[in-house]
């Protein structure tokens, strides 16, 4: 979720309606106010409406939706003359880039904050942290067209944003604040991406950071926009939110040749959706006049088209319409969720937890008593951290993502203790002991079941701890066990021992390797356990597992 500033002053010069009135009516668009203060308010939107990060789209949403201006924003784009080049090299690093050039900028302490906000809250809902989206923002008037977006060697020197002096491109990524939080998208290529102008000047080290020349201030009247990335229409996304945020702040937006293609156009797309699918969804009766009025509420073009049928056309800043329904969200919003008619549902249901839910219910509270802290690791992980890392080889039962959007979310988890172990990394700087937990789903090939598993770090930490634990989780939960000796190679050997239950494999604890430890960079001992629940009696076992 995130959190927009929202200037009353400001606001209210770009809306044209008082902070009372639009206060009131901000959460009926589908957001949430956190704080009002004496000069401003801080408003939680919801992420799959990146247009409403910034005062200027705000003000534009609340203007449809107050009826002080509706219908479809018009947006011109004249040819800037401006041109920008793409090294093919960045083909397999950083591929696509997206610029236009905005003119005319009154920039005050307020719509600069607007503007630095909104590139941060987009690198983060449409930029997934900057490794799918960069956006540069850059004083025009400091450079000269036009423009290269190269690959160059490491050893390229610049002055980055906020520093006084010359650094390489390899510095940046060790020594200044933005290259050690964003060092992982770029660091593993032979050649990073750089933009720079006519002059070699140095404008941008995308995903990284800017150079101190294109700094935007309040003296700033005419802005070079760049978005990188590696999703085309990610890119797309962000130059036309940013752009069309800005002329509604007042801007002129110019358009730049890429390799000979101009963009952006922020033409609006179109499509038909039908009147009696959005009545039957809605459970509502609207006529196409009635639909296509309410969408105009929420900065749409729309006309009935025949007499079943609205013809609508979509802002280019919503990145949110995929589907018909997503209009007719938008339908919903326009008539006021306060008008909906209350009753109690016609299909009456009495629910109940899952046995599976049950028992991980179960297995929290004793965990909990063993002086363990639950953790909620991620579902998707990495064969790397896996396998590769807890010295175990590689296995074909990973659930693989088709299309990941990183390298660190490939595959489904298998087991739980490597994303302890993980965790255990993360907060290797604390103070010890950390007896840490985590139960839940995993999935070996087409099979979702559940484990748990535990790890404790401390000076002290070693077999007898885990296999106590091990015994205290089995004997609570009337589960009957044997141990063997194990041959997991996460474990340091003679002091490991498998789980066994009706001659299967179910668990494994033990003292973790040394080996492994140093993976994840820990430098005291870990005792650690991890547990098939479907071994435990009463769980409901699907056919296919063995």
């Amino acid at each position: 979720m995130a959190i927009i500033t929202l200037p009353y002053r400001y606001l209210e010069r770009l809306t044209g309606a008082d902070k009372e009135t639009i206060l009131q009516r901000l959460p009926m668009i589908g957001s949430e106010v956190e704080r009002v203060e004496d000069d401003h308010a801080d408003v939680e939107f919801f992420p799959n409406r990146p247009d409403l990060f910034s005062v200027e789209g705000v003000a534009r949403a609340m203007r449809g939706f107050l009826e002080i201006e509706t219908g479809l924003p018009s947006y011109t784009v004249q040819p800037s003359g401006i041109s920008f080049s793409v090294d093919p090299n960045l083909s397999d690093i950083r591929p696509f880039l997206g610029s236009a050039v905005i003119t005319g900028v009154s920039f005050d302490e307020e719509s600069i904050v607007s503007v630095m906000g909104l590139q941060e809250a987009l690198h983060w809902a449409v930029g997934r942290g900057r490794s799918k989206v960069a956006i540069g923002i850059h004083d025009l008037d400091a450079v000269t067209p036009p423009f290269r977006y190269i690959a160059s060697p490491r050893t390229r020197r610049f002055v980055p944003l906020d520093f006084d002096r010359e650094m390489s491109m390899d510095e940046i990524l060790s020594e200044h604040p933005k290259g050690r939080d964003y060092a992982g998208i770029v660091k593993n290529f032979p050649l990073f991406p750089l933009i720079v102008d006519a002059n070699d000047n140095v404008l941008s080290f995308p995903p990284i950071i800017n150079g101190e020349l294109t700094r935007v201030t309040e003296k700033t009247h005419n802005i070079l926009l760049d978005t990188t990335g590696t999703d085309a229409k990610a890119v797309t996304m962000a130059v036309n939110i940013i752009c069309t945020a800005m002329a509604d702040g007042g801007a002129t937006i110019g358009s730049v040749e890429i390799n000979g293609r101009r963009v952006p156009s922020l033409a609006p797309s179109e499509r038909t959706v039908s009147v009696r699918e959005c009545c039957d969804l809605l459970g509502i009766e609207l006529s196409a006049q009635g639909i296509a009025q309410l969408l105009e509420k929420m900065r749409f073009a729309a006309q009935p088209a025949g007499k079943g049928n609205v013809r609508v056309q979509v802002p280019c800043y919503r990145a949110d319409i995929m589907h018909d329904w997503d209009i007719f969200e938008d339908v919903a919003i326009a008539y006021g969720y306060d008008r909906f008619p209350a009753r109690i549902s016609e299909t009456f249901t009495i629910g109940s937890a899952h046995p599976a839910r049950v028992l991980g219910g179960t297995v929290r509270a004793i965990l909990a008593g063993l002086g363990f802290l639950e953790m909620m690791p991620f579902t998707l992980t990495n064969e790397r951290v896996l396998y590769d890392m807890m010295q175990r080889p590689r296995s074909s039962l990973p659930l693989c993502i088709m299309h990941p959007i990183s390298e660190e979310h490939t595959v489904i988890r298998t087991d739980i203790l490597p994303l302890l172990m993980e965790m255990l990394q993360a907060n290797r700087h604390r103070e010890l002991p950390q007896k840490l937990f985590a139960t839940g789903d995993v999935v070996e090939g087409l099979v979702t079941s559940q484990k748990v598993a535990g790890v404790s770090c401390h000076a002290s930490a070693d077999f007898s701890e885990a296999y106590a634990c091990m015994d205290a989780l089995a004997h609570e939960l009337s589960l009957v066990y044997s141990v063997a000796e194990s041959a997991d190679p996460a474990f340091i050997g003679g002091r490991r021992g498998d789980v066994r239950v009706n001659g299967r494999t179910v668990g494994v604890f033990g003292e973790v390797h040394p080996a492994v430890l140093n993976a994840f960079e820990l430098e005291h001992p870990v005792a650690a356990f991890e547990l098939d629940l479907t071994a435990v009696p009463g769980y409901c076992v699907p056919s296919d597992i063995p």
